[in-house]
């Protein structure tokens, strides 16, 4: 059995919205994300897994493939299909959540595809279009 501690190390960046690694292995792998207020991932999806998100502070705007958003605040689980494109943009406060994925994340291709994608957009903090920084 292993424990984490959700918000441990808890990062945010004022140019991207953070994510980090909480724990990877051959059979999946949770990632916490991290927004500053109206930070915000552009249309993007997990070819090979659903994700499951956990809301654990603040509220956002998640999007799926039907492009309507809808408001979700702590305490709150989203899911989307395997496959299926989505988008997040914090509201006016610090967005917070666990993402949960069944993937083999010794394939590092979805993470190279993502990464290549959300920094080929542009940044613009001010009504932003951000990027997930680093998956480590």
């Amino acid at each position: 059995m292993r424990t984490f501690d959700l918000f441990e190390s808890l990062e945010f960046s004022e140019r991207n919205a953070h994510a980090k690694s909480l724990h990877s292995n051959e059979e999946g792998r949770a990632l916490r994300y991290a927004f500053l207020p109206e930070q915000r991932i552009e249309p993007h999806e997990a070819p090979h897994s659903p994700v499951h998100i956990i809301i654990l502070q603040g509220r956002g705007m998640f999007a799926g493939a039907d492009g309507v958003e809808r408001e979700c605040s702590p305490g709150m689980m989203v899911a989307f299909d395997a496959g299926e494109s989505h988008t997040v943009r914090a509201l006016d406060e610090k967005l917070v959540y666990v993402a949960i994925y069944n993937e083999n994340p010794a394939s590092h291709q979805y993470e190279s595809e993502h990464r290549q994608m959300l920094e080929a957009q542009p940044q613009d903090h001010s009504h932003s279009q951000e990027d997930v920084r680093s998956i480590q």
